[in-house]
């Protein structure tokens, strides 16, 4: 599905600039193929790398293998209660009182959150505000899937819990506790699931990146198996095993263990995603800026565009200049906050008013810049709907 400038050119005419949008048949094909991937395996949805409920409904719908979401605080979790979804599984650990107890409100009516920990701090937290209140707290124990090897930490900074004896503790640590319920377990491998093995330009790189992903995988996937068996031994079955994300679905589905991956930015494919060997998903989101000067040939300068994503600063994090093929960021200016220069030798007359095609680095973080996701079907503009923002959500 290679989509080309003229098509969304008109398909967006007299549309006013900057917008996001998202392209309903490449969104559709990207949770097809998720599904495809996954096996028989159940999928909770990252609910971050979305940040619209109008397609986080849109994707339960397609399949019976979409089940729960997985969301990145707690008030997040609470508001999407609100708006009738269940099963949320908050992704970090929550320490304030407010938050906490926001939660508990939501339990009290029935809903099902649960609260990740993985240090000791976290459940006496948790246990004594949960004191004097008829509920019982499901925990998620978020266990370390990162490798160390000399010299190098090879994943990111998450869990205390690296090791069975460590989590040995943990799970007697719940035990202790006549408010809280030890109900599920996750590890999420971000060194597989979120670092690009096949980048342009970085041939030696990328095949030490296959290597130690290789690696680690193997190494991390004995860990967490090992902890499950010896938790459900000692206190039973559990709601769910966690792992995986967009970038690793594969490895992670082969683990007899698990009970459910989660994928997130896959639905949408923004250009981090372009860098792994073993899928290609269709850019189903991207945004437009307007060109409003040409201040010498070739140069076509638009309005606002700078959208840079979180993390390590480098240059993938930068929008991708998607449409025109050929049209680039300048080296000196890059994207900017109110004006992005582009650069263009291509056979396509770009003219004052004119769109350029962009994409984010990242999912959803190009929704905290908007409040709606213009949808396009067969190349017709079906509406907006609204982005968290759009609806006067910030979460954080």
């Amino acid at each position: 599905m290679r989509a080309n400038y003229d098509y969304y050119k008109a398909a967006f005419e007299g549309v006013e600039m900057p917008f996001a949008f998202v392209d309903l048949d490449l969104f559709d094909k990207n949770i097809k193929d998720i599904v495809q991937r996954v096996g028989d395996k159940s999928i909770r949805i990252a609910t971050k790398s979305l940040r619209c409920t109008t397609l986080i409904h849109r994707i339960l719908d397609v399949s019976p293998q979409f089940k729960g979401l997985m969301c990145f605080t707690a008030a997040e979790a609470v508001w999407l209660a609100k708006q009738g979804f269940d099963d949320l599984l908050v992704a970090y650990p929550t320490v304030h009182p407010k938050s906490i107890q926001a939660v508990f409100q939501q339990l009290q009516l029935g809903k099902k959150i649960y609260l990740m920990a993985d240090k000791l701090e976290h459940l006496e937290r948790i246990s004594q505000l949960a004191e004097g209140l008829q509920i019982t707290v499901p925990i998620c124990m978020d266990i370390d899937m990162s490798s160390r090897y000399p010299g190098l930490h090879f994943g990111v900074h998450r869990s205390t819990i690296n090791c069975l004896s460590k989590a040995k503790l943990f799970v007697e640590a719940t035990q202790q506790y006549r408010t809280i319920k030890l109900c599920g377990i996750m590890g999420y491998e971000a060194q597989i699931a979120g670092l690009g093995n096949n980048v342009k330009g970085q041939g030696i790189k990328n095949t030490l990146i296959r290597f130690l992903q290789k690696k680690s995988m193997r190494e991390v996937a004995a860990r967490r198996q090992e902890i499950v068996a010896w938790t459900q031994n000692r206190i039973g079955p559990l709601d769910f095993v966690n792992g995986g994300g967009t970038g690793s679905v594969d490895q992670t589905v082969l683990e007899s263990s698990l009970t459910e991956v989660t994928v997130g930015s896959g639905f949408y494919s923004p250009t981090l995603f372009d860098n792994y060997q073993q899928f290609c998903y269709a850019p189903a989101a991207a945004y437009a800026i307007e060109i409003v000067r040409q201040p010498t040939d070739h140069i076509y300068t638009c309005m606002g565009g700078g959208y840079v994503a979180s993390g390590a600063l480098g240059r993938d994090k930068l929008p991708l200049v998607h449409l025109p093929y050929g049209a680039k960021l300048t080296e000196n200016e890059m994207a900017g906050e109110v004006q992005t220069p582009i650069q263009y030798k291509g056979s396509i007359d770009l003219q004052l008013g004119d769109p350029i095609f962009l994409r984010h680095a990242k999912a959803g973080e190009l929704c905290e810049r908007f409040n709606e996701l213009l949808l396009l079907h067969k190349g017709k503009l079906l509406s907006g709907v609204p982005t968290y923002r759009g609806e006067g959500q910030c979460f954080l």
